[in-house]
């Protein structure tokens, strides 16, 4: 964390706070695919990432770009509409920009969710809650520490509050939702990985892989708000079948199981609300 970076992020929230001075108590970080979920909050106004001032800007289609701000329940919440991927060519510290936005505006609890291959799970439409990960993408921590958003070495013994989680998983099991555990692991992408890779994830303890989501937790446990995580598998993992992934079709995961993940998280949020 270069001081460069400390000053853009600094400008950066200032223009934020120019657009609106919502205060959220969650934030709702959306996955590939995942994006409608915004659309019902019960919005109060939106910020487009390229109206805030040194914000990196989502390039990758089916991500719009914008944080959401609204309420889920009496939550006050912010949704992350898109996200910053590594592979798009910026750095880790890029990647959690918003994240950290959302940290400083007042975020105490994170839901992040993602598209991604599984490996313990490996139908289309299988949910994960993940409970631990690996991270194969240089940390957004690295450089000089600023004091603000945490101390010089966080503790990651446990990056997915595990009493959350138990509300989500009974939250699961009420509405009749398949829920299952496992640790996820982020590859840099944007290739698929190898058969390979992927049994050496396995072997490394890997449930799930994808190309995000490590990095933000990261960061988010940095600044002390505990997160919760959900993968939503959209293909078997390279060479755990024998279906190409030429053709992975984001949509028909959602289309599965995405009705039941936005009712699984929004009831979790309404839940929750005594621990924010």
């Amino acid at each position: 964390m270069q001081a460069q970076y400390i000053e853009d992020l600094q400008k950066a929230y200032a223009s934020l706070r120019e657009k609106t001075d919502f205060c959220p108590e969650v934030l709702l970080v959306l996955g590939s695919g995942l994006g409608n979920f915004a659309d019902k909050v019960q919005k109060v106004c939106e910020v487009p990432y390229g109206d805030i001032e040194g914000m990196p800007v989502s390039t990758v289609q089916g991500h719009a770009g914008k944080f959401v701000f609204g309420y889920v329940g009496d939550v006050k919440v912010a949704v992350m509409q898109g996200r910053i991927h590594y592979y798009e060519g910026y750095s880790s510290t890029q990647c959690v920009m918003p994240v950290r936005l959302m940290g400083l505006a007042g975020a105490k609890v994170m839901f992040v969710t993602n598209a991604a291959g599984g490996i313990k799970y490996p139908e289309i439409g299988a949910l994960m809650r993940i409970t631990d990960h690996i991270s194969l993408v240089p940390s957004p921590l690295i450089g000089p520490n600023w004091e603000r958003l945490g101390k010089r070495f966080p503790d990651m013994t446990e990056p997915y509050d595990e009493t959350i989680g138990k509300i989500v998983d009974d939250t699961a099991k009420e509405l009749g939702i398949k829920l299952g555990t496992g640790a996820y692991i982020q590859f840099s992408g944007p290739s698929y990985e190898t058969k390979s890779e992927v049994a050496m994830a396995k072997t490394m303890g890997a449930d799930a892989v994808g190309m995000s989501t490590a990095i933000e937790v990261i960061a988010a446990r940095h600044m002390g708000i505990k997160v919760v995580g959900i993968s939503c598998i959209t293909n078997p993992a390279c060479g755990i079948t024998s279906m190409s992934l030429d053709n992975v079709d984001e949509a028909l995961a959602v289309e599965r199981t995405g009705g039941k993940m936005q009712e699984l998280i929004f009831e979790s949020i309404r839940k929750i609300k005594d621990l924010i």
